[in-house]
């Protein structure tokens, strides 16, 4: 028998049994199976508050058997899952997107979606959520069921914060995070003003003046600010050098997908047919 308890930091808790499972999201009461009353029963629904816009109506489905607990991911954005993995030896974080499932291990299992929790107009922080998995043979004690509200958001899923594609923050943002996006990370240096600069223009064919380090330092500074939460913005922070805020910046603007491999894959695959030399007479 196990028994799941899924807490967090301003979050009501649940806790839930063997054979049950666990709906929660932005607004998940919509995806109760209402067909079989038997199954309904079974289902227990957890709208999470504060949640970005963005953030899928329904995030993850948590079931529980009789000795696994399985996680299906059905956010439209990918989350990070971490938990201890035949401890004492160390951790394991893997990266779920969406149709995903994972086994969760037994102990604590720390989901992290990133930038969706909203703290203020336009202001975002990562929505960090536990999923403790035990065993249990006591029958687990008598739970209310949530109440669902009527005036719940149940409005279609909102894009999530991004740049503006084919603009000048989002050619930087492709430079910065290129290590992260080719899987060359191992040990990635970030790139200088100048390696920007010229990766821009070699992308482009123009690159808004880049070649003045300020245009660079600016454009990153509105994808630190994009990327992470105000309070999480190494540049307000205040603190580090700048080539570790640089990484840091690099690293997350890939994390988060504010470019993609799929993104670095058009403007390389444009760069080359622009490039590619008359057909000789």
């Amino acid at each position: 028998m196990l028994r799941v308890t899924l807490r967090g930091h301003g979050l009501p808790t649940a806790t839930l049994g063997t054979g049950e499972t666990l709906l929660f999201g932005r607004s998940p009461h919509h995806a109760v199976p209402e067909e079989d009353p038997d199954d309904a029963l079974r289902v227990t629904a957890l709208a999470l508050p504060r949640c970005a816009p963005h953030v899928s109506r329904l995030l993850g489905e948590l079931e529980i058997g009789e000795e696994i607990a399985r996680l299906r991911w059905h956010g439209a954005g990918e989350t990070q899952v971490s938990s201890l993995f035949d401890a004492p030896g160390g951790a394991r974080r893997v990266t779920l997107v969406e149709g995903m499932s994972l086994l969760l291990d037994e102990g604590e299992n720390a989901l992290v979606v990133m930038r969706g929790r909203q703290t203020a107009r336009d202001a975002y922080e990562d929505l960090s959520i536990i999923v403790d998995v035990a065993t249990s043979t006591p029958t687990p004690a008598e739970r209310t069921r949530p109440e669902i509200d009527e005036d719940l958001d149940a409005t279609a899923t909102a894009p999530s914060p991004g740049l503006v594609a084919l603009s000048r923050e989002w050619y930087v943002a492709l430079a910065l995070a290129e290590p992260w996006l080719t899987g060359t990370d191992d040990y990635p240096r970030p790139a200088s003003n100048r390696e920007i600069y010229e990766r821009v223009l070699a992308w482009h064919g123009y690159a808004w003046n880049l070649e003045r380090a300020q245009r660079v330092d600016d454009a990153i500074r509105a994808i630190s600010s994009l990327a992470f939460s105000a309070k999480d913005d190494p540049f307000r922070a205040g603190a580090g050098r700048a080539q570790n805020v640089r990484f840091a910046v690099g690293r997350r603007t890939a994390e988060v997908r504010l470019v993609t491999a799929d993104d670095l894959d058009r403007v390389e695959r444009a760069a080359a047919k622009r490039n590619v030399p008359p057909p000789t007479p």
